[in-house]
Formats: structure tokens, sequence, C-alpha cells
């Protein structure tokens, strides 16, 4: 397989890894997304879009469930077929093909997942309600749901590349998980070396990219409307200590967010080819 171009390979590992797929049952992973979604649409409630904290919290929550799905798919993929790898690598199997391989196939499972999130979210989230930038709100959303689901299941393939086992994988997943959320900016207010670190995270762009969508900033707080509500306090202002400039609905905020997800994979990728030569370098 030495003299085999790297598009033949990629092509020749992909059909293995879509038939194992099919053997080991992949549809359970879009029932996961759907369970999952259903949950997160029916937790948000009528409010969403039209108070800050409910809309907050519901795209906080949508972001976290689009990035456990998108590792879930991912994160036992390599690591389980490291003695595979490992006598296919001796054979003259390229690194790069094989991450390559699994790379395309979570883009065709999370696209899958992400359509039934979307649908989902749009029975319950009322997204027709949401301010858009370049093309329509549900376009926008979805990118954001897809992109934010492929990137964490190529995140998954890093972990996945650098474990060695399957069990070492799903124990460095919780941590992978909770930095994602401690980090998105929504549950504390992030200041220096955490605020650096956050911005190589998926939580925080996703954030970033639905906050911008949605005008998030311009979206009045339970507090600001229960104080209009009292003619003697027209005019009070109350401002909301979360708003970021990152929520300003401009184009280049959007278009950031979205290439900094897809920075973040492609990083991702790259991780996953390179950790992956280093463990089979003596083959």
């Amino acid at each position: 397989m030495n003299d085999t171009s790297f598009f033949t390979q990629t092509h020749v590992y992909f059909k293995k890894v879509f038939r194992i797929s099919l053997r080991e049952k992949a549809w359970k992973f879009l029932i996961f997304a759907a369970i999952i979604a259903s949950i997160v649409a029916l937790i948000v409630g009528p409010d969403m879009f039209t108070k800050f904290e409910p809309t907050n919290s519901g795209f906080f929550t949508l972001a976290s469930a689009c990035i456990w799905i998108g590792i879930f798919n991912s994160i036992q993929s390599i690591c389980k077929e490291h003695e595979i790898v490992r006598a296919e690598y001796r054979q003259g199997m390229k690194m790069s093909a094989y991450v390559a391989a699994h790379v395309l196939w979570q883009a065709l499972l999370c696209l899958a997942q992400a359509i039934i999130i979307f649908v989902l979210c749009c029975i319950f989230m009322h997204f027709d309600q949401s301010p858009h930038l370049l093309i329509s709100a549900y376009v926008e959303n979805f990118v954001t749901i897809y992109l934010l689901t492929f990137g964490a299941a190529v995140l998954g393939l890093m972990i996945s590349s650098i474990s060695g086992t399957p069990t070492t994988a799903m124990t460095i997943m919780p941590f992978v998980l909770i930095v994602q959320l401690v980090l998105s900016g929504v549950l504390f207010t992030l200041k220096g070396a955490t605020e650096g670190f956050s911005f190589v995270t998926l939580s925080k762009w996703g954030m970033a990219a639905f906050g911008c969508e949605a005008d998030l900033n311009a979206i009045p707080t339970g507090v600001q409307k229960s104080i209009s509500a009292i003619p003697e306090a027209k005019g009070i202002v109350i401002s909301n200590p979360l708003q970021s400039d990152f929520y300003k609905p401009q184009v280049i905020n959007l278009l950031t967010a979205w290439g900094a997800i897809l920075g973040i994979t492609v990083f991702n990728a790259v991780v996953s080819v390179v950790a992956l030569k280093i463990k089979n370098k003596d083959s």
C-alpha cells in the first residue's frame, strides 16, 4: 500500500469505517441525538428570544448538547483499533488518509444529527423570532449547530488518537466536557489566563455564533422587563453584566465564530494524525 495515493487510501478506509459503523449500529447515535435534542427543546421555555436569561441559558444548553453528542460519536473510534492501525501502518497506511476517512464519516453522521437537532429545536425554540445576518435565522442556526457537532466529533477523534484504550478515552471525556462548559463564558466571568484559554474552545465560539445571530445583547433581562412594567420606573435601565462584544449582530462576528470553530476542527484533525504517527513510529 506504500504507493497508493492519499485519496485512494482515504476512499478505501472510508468504506471500511462506513461498514464497521453500520455493523455496530450507527443509527443509535441518531437516536441519542434525538433524545438529547428533545430534552433540550422541552427544557427551553416560551421565554426564549423574549428574555435574556432563558435565551442565554437555552443557547448554552444547545451548544453543550451539540458538543456532548459530537464527542460521544467518536471518542472510541480510533483507540479501539490501535492494534489494527499499528499493523496496517507497517504495511504503508497513510495516517492522514486514515484520519481523513474518520473525519469524512463524522461529517456525514453529524449532518444527519444536526438535521434532527435542528428540526426538534425549531418546533420548540421559534428560530423565526431570531434576527438574521446573512441568509435566514434558520440557515444560520443550522450551520452553527452542524459546525459545533462536527467540531466536537473531530475533537473526540483527537482524544481517541492520543488515548491508549477506550477506557482511557472515556475517562478523559468528562474533563474535556467540563473545560468546554466552564470556558464558554456563560457560567462564569472569565478574566486573564482563563479568558485566553477560552478562545480555543468550541463552546466559546458556539455561544458567540448563537449570541450574535440572536442579537443577545439587545434582549432585555427579566429584571428590566419587570421594572419597565412599573410606571414610576420608566426610563430606568438595568445593565446586563453578561453582554459581550461577541454577541453584537455583525456579519464579521458570525463569520469569525464559524471560522474559529472550523480552525479548531482542522487543528484537532492534524493533532490526531501527528499523535498516531508518534504512537506508531517504531512500527
